[in-house]
C-alpha cells in the first residue's frame, strides 16, 4: 500500500462535501497555496475541504541534485527531452490515495477538484485523465502534459468530459507559453474542453487568475 504524503487542509465551512486536492510546485510545499484560498471569493455557502499535500523531497537533477520537494525529477528544461516518467507515475499513485481518502471520508468523487501549480499541474493532468471515476474538474496552472504520447491508450472514458481549466503567464521562463498551447492543442485535439487564459506574468499566479479560479470552482463545485 503507498503511504499517503502528510497534507495541510482547510475547510471553508462545516460539513464539506467537496474537496479541491491541490499540488504545489517545485521546491514548495503544501503551504504555497494556502493563502489563496481566501482570496477566491467563494460563495459564503460552499463548503470546499482543500487539501495541500507535501510532495516528497529527493534530489533534482537540473538543480545540481540537490534534495528539495519535487513530485518528479527533472532531467532538463524545455519540451520534448526526457521525463522522469517512474516519478511521475508514482506521484500519480500518492494523487490516487488522496482520492480515494477523501472518498473514504464521505466526498463522491463527482465532487473531487484537482489542482496543481508547475510539476504539480502536470501530476493533476496525468492522473486526471486516466481516473476510473469522474472527477469535479481538472486546474491545472503554468504547467504542461506530461507522458503525453501515453495519453491516447491509457486515458480513462470517465473523465472524457470533465471540465479542465488551463492558466498560464505569457512571461513564463521556466515553462514557456508556447510549450503549454501545445499541451493545450494536443488535448483539445483529443476532444478534451479545455477553457484557457493566459495573463501578463511569469511562472506566477495572479490576482485576475486567482478571481478567475474562485468562479471556476464556484461553477464546478457549486
Amino acid at each position: 500500500m503507498t503511504e499517503l504524503p502528510e497534507t495541510l487542509e482547510l475547510e471553508t465551512g462545516a460539513g464539506p462535501k467537496a474537496a479541491v486536492i491541490w499540488l504545489h510546485g517545485l521546491g514548495a510545499d503544501g503551504h504555497d497555496f494556502e493563502p489563496v484560498v481566501p482570496m477566491l471569493g467563494l460563495p459564503p455557502g460552499l463548503a470546499l475541504r482543500f487539501v495541500f499535500p507535501h510532495a516528497p523531497v529527493r534530489p533534482v537533477t537540473i538543480n545540481m541534485g540537490m534534495a528539495m520537494r519535487a513530485w518528479y525529477d527533472i532531467l532538463q528544461l524545455g519540451g520534448g527531452g526526457q521525463e522522469d516518467e517512474h516519478g511521475i507515475r508514482a506521484s500519480q499513485l500518492l494523487l490516487e490515495g488522496l482520492i480515494a481518502r477523501e472518498q473514504a471520508r464521505g466526498i463522491d468523487c463527482a465532487k473531487i477538484v484537482l489542482a496543481g501549480f508547475s510539476q504539480g499541474g502536470a501530476i493533476v493532468l496525468q492522473t486526471g485523465l486516466r481516473h476510473p471515476k469522474r472527477l469535479a474538474g481538472i486546474l491545472a496552472l503554468s504547467t504542461y502534459l506530461p507522458l503525453a504520447k501515453t495519453l491516447a491508450d491509457e486515458r480513462h472514458r470517465a473523465n472524457f468530459d470533465a471540465p479542465i481549466f488551463m492558466a498560464h503567464g505569457s512571461q513564463d521562463e521556466l515553462i514557456p507559453l508556447a510549450w503549454a498551447e501545445a499541451s493545450r492543442d494536443g488535448l483539445q485535439a483529443m476532444g478534451y474542453s479545455v477553457e484557457w487564459q493566459a495573463y501578463p506574468m511569469g511562472h506566477a499566479v495572479c490576482p485576475e487568475e486567482i478571481e478567475a479560479i474562485g468562479r471556476w470552482l464556484a461553477r464546478v463545485l457549486g
